[in-house]
């Protein structure tokens, strides 16, 4: 009888202890899960604040490139500079709206600053100011006159 006892103590001890480390392990399991989760979210992090720098970086430079369109639209010489200008801003990733006359107006791409007519159709009649996108996203609007047609 005293064999029997022992035994049912020893076996109740045993499971006490199985069950203890199914709880430690459930708990580690949650804690690597947690750690992994919070690793990835400080990786989105980083990332994000990376691209926040290189658009507020690149976007300090469109009143530079402002300049130069001016530049080349007034002086006839400086025409071959803008195919070498589009081809090393394309290979930065930033690459111009378009926004010439008579495409149709998108308020994702174009900011209108004035409208004319009374027709249903936007279109673009006049590019005030360049927009730009930087890979793939809209960095600056194109800002623009509207016709209605």
């Amino acid at each position: 009888m005293k064999h029997q006892k022992g035994a049912d103590e020893s076996s109740a001890k045993n499971a006490e202890f199985e069950a203890r480390i199914l709880e430690l392990t459930a708990d580690l399991q949650r804690t690597r899960a947690d750690f992994e989760n919070y690793r990835k979210q400080i990786e989105a992090q980083k990332e994000n604040e990376k691209k926040a720098v290189k658009f507020a970086t690149v976007y300090k430079i469109l009143p530079l490139l402002d300049d130069i369109d001016r530049a080349i639209s007034t002086y006839s010489e400086l025409a071959p500079l803008e195919k070498s200008l589009e081809k090393g801003l394309r290979e930065l990733g930033l690459r111009k709206i378009s926004s010439d006359v008579g495409v149709d107006f998108d308020p994702d791409l174009h900011e209108a600053v004035m409208a004319d007519g009374d027709g249903d159709k936007e279109i673009v009649a006049e590019t005030l100011r360049p927009g730009y996108f930087y890979e793939d996203e809209v960095l600056r609007p194109a800002m623009v006159k509207v016709t209605r047609k």
